[in-house]
């Protein structure tokens, strides 16, 4: 019969054994290319963000979610009147695209106005042809409440901040990448910029 001693050092050589290899794998799934990154939202496959909405283009015409349908969509929330975040947030997601190359092809930027007091759609189209901003981005605005609607479904919030014409507006940062088939797929923070987040955009678009 094994002494006791040596049945207590043979177990703890196991377990050490056990623990190491445990280590090894979580580092070989971290490493895997679909691996979710730091900082990195992916979908869980439940429809908690993102849902049906009815809003008007910057041409006058009414839409709703099918819109998303067979393409990839990057969606975010802000205004006109914005001074920085929603400027360079459309330079970025261009700088993002250049980076796609190919695979941005039928990809499109979706721009929701979370101030519809101001943001008519001739204002969301005069922004969006403003020289320095990428062509073919989608603008849409609507009346307060389907503004609202389109938000919660989102999970965006935003406020409204002050009185009178200089008001402003205080709005969540979040770019939301959705699937072809309208689906959201994950998360690009703001402060990513062009080459990470188009990684990101590039292990969502693997998954599939």
């Amino acid at each position: 019969m094994m002494p006791r001693r040596s049945i207590l050092l043979f177990a703890g050589a196991c377990a050490a054994i056990a623990a190491a290899l445990l280590v090894v794998a979580l580092i070989m799934v971290s490493r895997s290319p679909g691996a979710p990154q730091p900082g990195e939202v992916i979908s869980t496959g439940q429809a908690d963000v993102g849902g049906p909405f009815q809003l008007i283009n910057q041409d006058g015409q009414p839409v709703d979610e099918t819109m998303l349908q067979g393409k990839w969509s990057l969606v975010f929330y802000g205004f006109t009147y914005c001074p920085d975040y929603c400027p360079t947030t459309l330079q970025a997601l261009e700088a993002t695209k250049q980076r796609l190359g190919d695979k941005a092809k039928d990809m499109q930027i979706v721009f929701i106005s979370v101030d519809p007091q101001r943001d008519t759609p001739q204002a969301m189209k005069d922004y969006l042809s403003s020289d320095g901003f990428p062509e073919g981005v989608i603008g849409l605005t609507g009346t307060p409440d389907r503004i609202r609607a389109a938000a919660d479904a989102y999970k965006a919030y935003f406020q409204k901040v002050g009185e009178g014409e200089d008001y402003t507006m205080n709005h969540s940062l979040t770019v939301y990448l959705m699937g072809p088939d309208g689906q959201f797929r994950t998360a690009v923070a703001e402060d990513l910029g062009p080459e990470r987040s188009a990684a990101v955009i590039e292990r969502a678009m693997a998954r599939g």
